[in-house]
């Protein structure tokens, strides 16, 4: 229920005793009951003392509550061992805590029309998966139910759900579509074999209706592209944009059945486009610096930290009629005393440990970039780079913002000594995808020309080009791409990186990436001359490409094209890649009614909506979380897969099949190696609700879940799912031309 109107002046602490800019809006509510305008939204940060017997998991709740509210401190209550075997375990000996911990709010920022809280909370791992229930007092939400999430054993790595694009393109019938209807799928799967955290790959949000039916649109209908440049981005069109950016934000993290999965799986987020605007930082330089571009980029960088990252914004954004604010310093946009006035930020707060921080702000994005480093449980690392903050048409990242990657990276995994095993990275686009540079030549040849000046005079072919700068629309999705020509050197210096990192560490590098709108697994991996077996291969890196969640995908024929061009390409002298032919039948193909998805002959591009699992292969927590024989991975306690510690993968084996047995294919987009045997959903990890032992004691088992959208009124998001498995690295075994290769 809403509260009544008690808002009243008071006069508010000094800016030192609140450690923030700004006044803040004059108002103080004197109801307990908070209104919750968006939120709770659950985040992972990282943990803390990962290598000892006593792990620490951090985190944070954010909630958004009008002005002068004053929540009071969260509690956060251990619930035991999952499911049905809390009691058994309990008699076993483990302590099971009675009493919740107390966390204060922290105010991030304020203004007149809403507030930003949040709640660092931490806890300590335990011996067995536990959940773990928070409740904040007298907080008005749609289920005024405390809510509640799961973390994995202390010998456990977390079970992983990855998601990118959750929103529509402008233009999308979204009604059609059922909203964000896979939503539904992801929350029944985490109540039979719950997620520990959940990976957004970008375009969290899609913000794009700024320009079609918000505050942009008149600037957007400017036909003049030298005029669009020119025009200036004041204050008042930055507060429209800001309020537009809240709302979108408000509306969309509210939204069930999305909302109910931000309050009880910890999100670890990295932005791209869409979470600012389509295509930004892949247009040409001289447009991309033009004012509203640098202003929405402020802005939506803004809503950026407070709702995905749960900390404080800078306290000014880009104005043109604030000089300060439009001056590079080398930290964050100077303040703007008429952004600041009646407003509160939160300001010199330490930065957590798992930001890696760029050493110079962004060429558009007047701020600095932030990638990620942290571990999801035992043995899997996470590193997720910003790829937009420091995006411009010719450069994904700076030069020195890698070197700060890598540094960080390698300190971590030599600190681990051997413990991790597995690096996630997470790029927002894919890097092992077929290439498209013949499209980008038809594009950019002459033949366009005369298209685009019955375009600019008449409005002929008006969907072919985009309303920004008058380019053909798919020219900024292409140079997007990794394997767009202007990335070629980047791409192949990044990847070269990680295999050495691969190679030194023993640590087997799975990447992530989404944008596309379709599902696929590329792999970079050595040419087959070389002799290596996946398993013993540094340069074998699978690319699993889950895209999009929520988005319309693309048309049949759009994938069918695309797995045309699925070539055996060359990275490097040693290192081939090609995409896997994962995808054995379309999804729902034995229902009455289902139309196939692609074509007959395409086995590698699925356009159809989907996000993936990733989970350890085999349990390592022995009589940790095995009691009496039987392990609880679910809240309910559905699932038990483990005895005495053991998985049973497929014919009863748990280590995985020996990598000298496995016979190479002639054509590499067939499988690589055991792991790959069967791929598809006949693979043991299709469903993605059970360990499936594949893998060998440390290999991954991965699931892509792909929507059947049988019945386009149904909201429920059924899906099929179709597996692999990845083993863990052993470069010390490989062997090259009959040598040992170290």
């Amino acid at each position: 229920m809403s509260a009544p109107n008690t808002t009243q002046p008071v006069a508010q602490p000094t800016t030192a005793e609140f450690n923030g800019i700004g006044n803040g809006p004059q108002i103080q509510r004197t109801t307990p009951i908070l209104d919750v305008i968006c939120g709770p939204l659950l985040n992972f940060k990282r943990m803390s003392n990962e290598q000892s017997q006593d792990p620490q998991w951090h985190g944070s709740v954010l909630i958004v509550l009008p002005p002068g509210s004053n929540p009071e401190p969260l509690t956060l209550t251990c619930l035991g061992p999952c499911g049905e075997a809390a009691s058994t375990t309990h008699n076993n000996g483990y302590s099971v805590p009675s009493q919740g911990s107390s966390f204060p709010a922290v105010k991030l920022y304020e203004d007149p029309k809403k507030g930003f809280w949040r709640y660092n909370i931490d806890l300590p791992f335990q011996e067995y998966e536990s959940g773990w229930e928070y409740s904040i007092p007298h907080l008005e939400t749609d289920t005024n139910k405390a809510l509640r999430f799961v973390v994995p054993s202390k010998h456990e790595s977390m079970r992983i759900m990855f998601h990118s694009c959750n929103g529509f393109s402008v233009g999308t019938d979204e009604e059609s579509w059922q909203g964000p209807a896979l939503w539904n799928d992801v929350l029944r799967v985490h109540k039979e074999a719950p997620f520990h955290v959940m990976i957004g790959g970008g375009d969290q949000i899609y913000n794009d209706n700024v320009r079609v039916d918000g505050p942009l649109r008149p600037w957007t209908d400017i036909g003049n592209p030298k005029k669009r440049r020119a025009f200036p981005f004041g204050n008042e069109m930055r507060a429209e944009c800001d309020e537009f950016y809240f709302q979108n934000y408000v509306k969309w993290y509210g939204c069930q059945p999305f909302a109910s999965a931000n309050g009880q799986i910890a999100q670890l987020n990295i932005w791209d486009d869409h979470d600012i605007i389509d295509g930004f930082g892949s247009y040409t330089d001289h447009f991309m610096k033009c004012a509203v571009f640098r202003g929405i980029g402020g802005v939506a960088h803004k809503y950026y930290l407070l709702f995905q990252h749960h900390i404080a914004p800078p306290p000014s954004t880009f104005t043109t009629d604030a000089p300060q604010t439009t001056r590079v310093t080398g930290e964050t946009t100077a303040v703007d005393e008429t952004q600041v006035k009646d407003t509160w930020v939160l300001s010199r707060e330490d930065e957590d440990p798992s930001f890696i921080i760029g050493q110079k702000p962004g060429p558009y994005v007047e701020e600095r970039s932030r990638s990620l480093y942290c571990q999801l449980g035992k043995r899997i690392a996470f590193l997720g780079i910003d790829a937009r903050t420091e995006r411009t048409r010719h450069q994904v990242n700076y030069p020195e913002t890698y070197d700060l990657i890598f540094k960080r990276t390698s300190e971590e995994l030599a600190r681990s000594n051997g413990t991790i095993k597995h690096l996630l990275l997470l790029l927002g686009v894919p890097i092992a995808y077929p290439r498209l540079q013949w499209l980008e030549n038809i594009f950019q040849s002459p033949l366009i020309g005369p298209v685009k000046f019955l375009n600019k005079r008449f409005g002929f072919a008006g969907s072919l080009f985009n309303k920004f700068d008058g380019k053909v629309d798919l020219l900024d999705d292409l140079d997007d791409h990794y394997t767009a020509r202007q990335h070629k050197h980047e791409r192949r210096e990044l990847i070269q990186r990680l295999q050495n990192l691969a190679k030194q560490y023993n640590v087997r590098v799975t990447i992530l990436g989404g944008d596309v709108h379709l599902a696929a697994v590329g792999r970079f991996y050595s040419k087959p001359n070389l002799h290596i077996p996946a398993e013993h291969d540094w340069r074998y890196m699978a690319n699993i490409i889950s895209s999009a969640i929520t988005n319309k995908p693309p048309p049949a024929a759009v994938a069918n094209l695309l797995a045309r061009r699925n070539k055996i390409h060359h990275l490097d002298h040693e290192t081939d890649e090609t995409l896997l032919e994962l995808f054995d039948k379309n999804p729902g193909e034995a229902l009455e009614g289902v139309k196939p998805k692609t074509a007959a002959s395409n086995n590698v591009t699925m356009p159809s909506r989907n996000y993936a699992i990733i989970a350890e292969s085999h349990t390592h927590s022995g009589t940790n979380t095995a009691v009496n024989g039987v392990t609880a991975n679910g809240i309910n306690g559905v699932s038990t897969n483990g005895v005495n510690g053991t998985t049973n993968g497929a014919n009863g084996t748990t280590n995985g099949t020996d990598p000298e047995s496995f016979e190479a294919p002639k054509n590499p987009r067939e499988p690589l190696h055991a792991g790959e045997e069967h791929a598809g959903t006949t693979h043991s990890a299709a469903q993605g609700l059970k360990r499936t032992g594949l893998a060998g004691v440390d290999g991954l088992d991965v699931t892509i879940r792909v929507e059947i959208h049988n019945n386009p009124s149904s909201k429920d998001g059924e899906t099929e799912g179709y597996g692999i498995s990845i083993p863990a690295l052993d470069a010390r075994g490989a062997v090259v031309n009959g040598h040992e290769k170290r």
